[in-house]
């Protein structure tokens, strides 16, 4: 059983999306992600997960950012079979399941506390995943995880790098999310492709107010002002696509965002792809 104790605030709430992949097919049928291994994985745990299946809006916020991961991996996938993976604060997820090409290769990656879990419940099953620990918080994190560099000596180019970072950054210092994206951008090779999570900046000190965040201790501390904001952290750097759950709810979601807009800056809650292209 998993003791939320043993895990700081942040790791801790690895279980909000745990629970969601798990048990929200059932609220959301539409966005049903058909996640073979999260509910095997929360019964071993024996959490109480309830309080998290009630906060419903988070539910649907998980079940739709999944979709869009692997709809985006998948297509990512396509067109490099042979690519490189990797999952940045991976918690239990296991997004492979979706995502392996028979040729492709995997990286999940967490704090040493997760890690240390993860090998008790959901150790790698592949000779092509493996699982590292890392803090993306401190800088040379792409080296630590030997991911392919980029070529800057007009050798063979590497293979482009999909990079994922769910549930993450927001809790991160603004400064701190910067490098994350300038390191991201000065070392993938070009083609690469990271795939995020954002909260709008109005967001940020108001973690206390979330029904599935607050209980854990955990605080927002960066989010976006502008979505343009986010290349701006190196010129290698493109937003490819931008898009908010808000979506979800029809017209009526997105004409309140709409009317919300001049004061949010952002989506109040959405998923973005950022790019890197030239040498």
């Amino acid at each position: 059983m998993l003791q939320q104790a043993r895990l700081p605030a942040v790791p801790s709430t690895l279980l909000i999306p745990l629970a969601a992949r798990a048990r929200g097919d059932r609220y959301f049928p539409w966005l049903a992600c058909g996640d073979a291994v999260a509910a095997d994985l929360l019964e071993r745990l024996g959490a109480d997960v309830e309080p998290y299946l009630d906060d419903l809006p988070t539910v649907l916020n998980v079940l739709w950012r999944t979709r869009f991961i692997r709809d985006t991996a998948q297509g990512f996938f396509l067109m490099h079979p042979q690519g490189q993976g990797v999952n940045l604060g991976c918690g239990l997820s296991h997004h492979f399941q979706w995502l392996d090409t028979g040729a492709n290769h995997w990286v999940d990656a967490d704090l040493p506390e997760v890690v240390a879990l993860r090998q008790q419940l959901l150790p790698a099953h592949s000779p092509r995943t493996r699982l590292a620990e890392v803090d993306i918080s401190q800088p040379g994190w792409w080296q630590r995880l030997g991911l392919p560099a980029r070529d800057t000596k007009g050798g063979t180019p590497a293979q482009p790098v999909l990079v994922l970072c769910e549930g993450v950054l927001m809790y991160l210092e603004p400064t701190q999310v910067e490098a994350v994206l300038h390191e991201f951008a000065q070392c993938a090779p070009a083609g690469s492709r990271l795939v995020l999570d954002v909260l709008t900046h109005r967001a940020v000190g108001r973690a206390c107010r979330h029904p599935s965040v607050g209980p854990t201790g955990a605080e927002f501390r960066w989010g976006v002002a502008r979505l343009a904001d986010l290349p701006a952290a190196h010129p290698r750097l493109a937003l490819l696509h931008a898009h908010s759950v808000a979506e979800c709810y029809g017209w009526a979601g997105l004409a309140l965002e709409t009317l919300w807009w001049p004061w949010l800056g952002a989506p109040l809650y959405g998923m973005a792809t950022l790019g890197v292209e030239g040498v």
